[in-house]
């Protein structure tokens, strides 16, 4: 099963086994990653799953769609050029080791 690595805001990394299909945002909600708190359960109505993609794994995602881009202009922190929203990172085997940090703060 491939993992994922974030990074929090004073530099803990947790790391977590994530089944591929699955988003980040739920794969942090539901084993307890601190700092990812997904209000909207990943509708896109909240931004509060941001992350920024570790630089070596941004082009390994799909473009962020209009939705996306549109939330990521009103995260609580500044949108990074690899900002994206967990709820829209969806595992997959070519992601295995991806590393995000988590966006601080959230709200």
């Amino acid at each position: 099963m491939p993992t994922v690595i974030f990074v929090h805001a004073d530099g803990r990394q947790t790391e977590r086994e994530v089944p591929a299909g699955t988003n980040l945002m739920i794969a942090a909600t539901g084993s307890g990653v601190e700092g990812i708190v997904g209000d909207c359960g990943g509708v896109m109505s909240c931004a509060t799953c941001h992350v920024v993609v570790d630089e070596a794994f941004a082009d390994r995602l799909p473009p962020a769609g209009d939705t996306e881009r549109q939330m990521l202009d009103y995260t609580a922190m500044p949108r990074q050029p690899t900002s994206r929203l967990a709820c829209q990172i969806v595992m997959s085997d070519d992601l295995a080791g991806l590393r995000v940090r988590i966006a601080d703060p959230q709200l």
